[in-house]
Order: C-alpha cells, then sequence, then structure tokens
C-alpha cells in the first residue's frame, strides 16, 4: 500500500505532472505535424485544394518538424531521466509517447524533404534521349490539352531548347538512346511489360510505328507525368528513345530523368 501511495504522490508532484504533461505534449506536436504533412497531399487527392497550397503546407511542416524532432528528442531523454528518478514504474510508457512523438516528428521532417531537388538539378520538366528531335506525343497530346506544359520541347517559362538540352545532357549524361540487338517486335513487347510492372497506365500502342505512350501519376500529389517511347531498326541494332515530360509544375526536382532511368533498367 505504500508503495501505491509513493508512486501516486510522485506523479501528483509538479515535477511529475510536468513530465506527463512533456511526455503528451510531444505526441501530440510530433501526431499533428505527420497528420498536416498528410492532409498536404489527402486534400489535393479529393479536391480540397491544388498541388501549390500542398505544397506550402508542406514547406511549413518542413520548416517545423526539423526543429521540433530535435526538441522532442532532448524532451524523451528528459522524461526517460526523470521519470526513472521520480516515478520509475512510468518510465518506459512515458518515455515511448515522448519518443513516438519525437519520430513522428522526423518522419514529417522526411517526407517534404524527400521534394527537394537534389544538388545541380535544373529546374526542368522535359527530359529525352534524343534533345535534337524529341520523340513527339501523339496519343497522349489530347490528354494534356488543359495542362499548363505544353507538349512542345523547350516551351517553358525562362527556357528554350537550346538552354534545356544542355542543362540536360549536364545533369544527366547517361539519358541516351538505348541499343539492343534484339528485334523491334522484341524491344516492343518488352518495354510494353516494362510499363506494366512499372506501374504506368498505357495509354497507346502502335507497333508499325514502334510507338508506345503511358503516364505514370506520382504517389503523393498525383501528378499525371507522360512518357513516349520511339523503337525502331538501324544498321546498329534496334534503338530506343524516349521521353518525359511533365504536365504541370516547373522543376520536376529529377523524376522525369529518375523514370526513363527505371525504365531502361527493365530493359538491360
Amino acid at each position: 500500500m505504500s508503495d501505491n501511495n509513493s508512486s501516486v504522490s510522485s506523479t501528483a508532484t509538479p515535477a511529475g505532472k510536468a513530465l506527463v504533461v512533456a511526455a503528451w505534449a510531444s505526441l501530440a506536436v510530433g501526431l499533428g505535424l505527420g497528420a498536416y504533412a498528410l492532409a498536404a497531399s489527402l486534400g489535393v487527392w479529393i479536391g480540397l485544394w491544388d498541388f501549390r497550397a500542398g505544397f506550402n503546407m508542406l514547406r511549413f511542416v518542413n520548416a517545423s518538424a526539423d526543429w521540433a524532432a530535435w526538441i522532442t528528442l532532448v524532451v524523451s531523454i528528459g522524461i526517460f531521466v526523470g521519470t526513472r528518478k521520480l516515478v520509475p514504474e512510468k518510465t518506459q510508457r512515458l518515455t515511448t509517447l515522448a519518443a513516438a512523438g519525437c519520430v513522428a516528428c522526423a518522419l514529417a521532417y522526411v517526407v517534404p524533404e524527400s521534394y527537394r531537388a537534389p544538388e545541380g538539378t535544373p529546374p526542368i520538366h522535359d527530359i529525352t534521349t534524343d534533345t535534337d528531335n524529341p520523340p513527339q506525343f501523339v496519343a497522349v497530346a489530347p490528354l494534356r490539352a488543359n495542362s499548363p506544359n505544353s507538349v512542345i520541347y523547350g516551351d517553358q517559362p525562362n527556357w528554350d531548347a537550346t538552354r534545356m538540352a544542355a542543362a540536360q545532357k549536364q545533369a544527366y549524361p547517361d539519358i541516351v538512346p538505348q541499343v539492343f540487338t534484339e528485334s523491334k517486335e522484341e524491344v516492343f513487347n518488352r518495354v510494353l511489360a516494362a510499363v506494366e510492372t512499372l506501374g504506368w497506365e498505357l495509354v497507346d500502342q502502335n507497333l508499325a510505328d514502334g510507338r508506345i505512350e503511358a503516364t505514370d501519376t506520382t504517389f503523393w500529389f498525383r501528378f499525371k507525368d507522360d512518357v513516349i517511347v520511339l523503337i525502331s531498326e538501324t544498321p546498329q541494332g534496334t534503338v530506343l528513345q524516349a521521353r518525359s515530360k511533365s504536365r504541370v509544375g516547373g522543376s520536376d526536382i529529377g523524376k522525369n530523368a529518375n523514370r526513363l532511368r527505371a525504365l531502361f533498367a527493365e530493359l538491360h
């Protein structure tokens, strides 16, 4: 009975109450920031706001979650030390609550940080293996009729085709035509299989033209980026040219180049 009374009295002290409040506050901050980060994309999914508002929400989370994670980490350590002295029977519970808040803050920081462009990424959204004669969208073109970004290569504010090509070659020197020893039809079928594996929506396929068009929808903000692949037989082998272009936004933070890399990886 005396042990229980001691436990109650320890928790009821100002210091004990402060530890309890700090633990729950840490959890609330972490869950709040995490929920706000998720709401940024969820609101775009259900049409409550556009991606610009969603990005503004993520910027707030990114700026807040960094220092919040460090503060809740310090709080977690303080709670662990304090409860071991004051209310040892509550050490695990209160420390777990504070630590969960710290982890939630860290995750809320990581999600927006993933949208930060890597160093040296040009603010463009149209990547192709052939910058001199980019593959032209056919079936996809009508689907982009109301999109801010046109299908014309180099048609981007403060850019032109020459500057865009130079920027791409400097940032993504590996985005080049792919050459295969297999026949055109074999490569064509392999690309179709890769489209399915990568989870893209197949828009059109035309073996005679060697053309495959597809749309990739990003997870968080449901951006729709379009891909066209052209396959032709040459004396050097079967050549694959490809292009990936965003429908909205200025910088793609390297997403289109990574999309083509993913396609090439499936084919080699």
